[in-house]
């Protein structure tokens, strides 16, 4: 959630349509849940309402960077999951909805992705999108 989050507030910022940049990330193997489910349904249209609260999502994170600490392992992508989650949840809330971990992500790049408030500079055809993404893949 927060990964997609973050590369779609870099491409807004970057002046792609938010809108486009799902459509691309799902006709790829980028596709997820957040990009799949909770962009078209809650965070797109600015409605955060997908039903999971900020707090349980933090509290799962808690328990898993627990547990894996409890091992003596080291993951540094868990750990910045639950940095960004602990910044969510101190910006917006234990009661607010989980899909508005993208707020402090836009605020901090002075972007609005989605909604009427919508801040794209660029227009980049799907079409275009896809050739781009298509490239990119091909190059890892």
């Amino acid at each position: 959630m927060v990964a997609t989050s973050e590369a779609v507030v870099m491409g807004v910022k970057s002046g792609l349509d938010p809108a486009v940049m799902i459509d691309v990330i799902n006709a790829g193997s980028g596709m997820n849940t957040a990009s799949r489910d909770k962009f078209p349904r809650a965070i797109l249209p600015r409605t955060f309402d997908f039903g999971f609260a900020t707090g349980l999502m933090v509290k799962d994170v808690r328990l898993c960077l627990e547990e894996m600490k409890s091992l003596g392992l080291s993951m540094e992508v868990a750990e910045a999951v639950g940095r960004l989650w602990e910044v969510v949840i101190r910006e917006m809330g234990a009661e607010s909805d989980f899909t508005s971990a993208i707020k402090p992500i836009e605020k901090a790049a002075g972007v609005v992705v989605g909604g009427e408030g919508r801040q794209s500079r660029g227009e980049v055809s799907v079409q275009r999108a896809l050739a781009i993404a298509g490239r990119s893949h091909r190059s890892l």
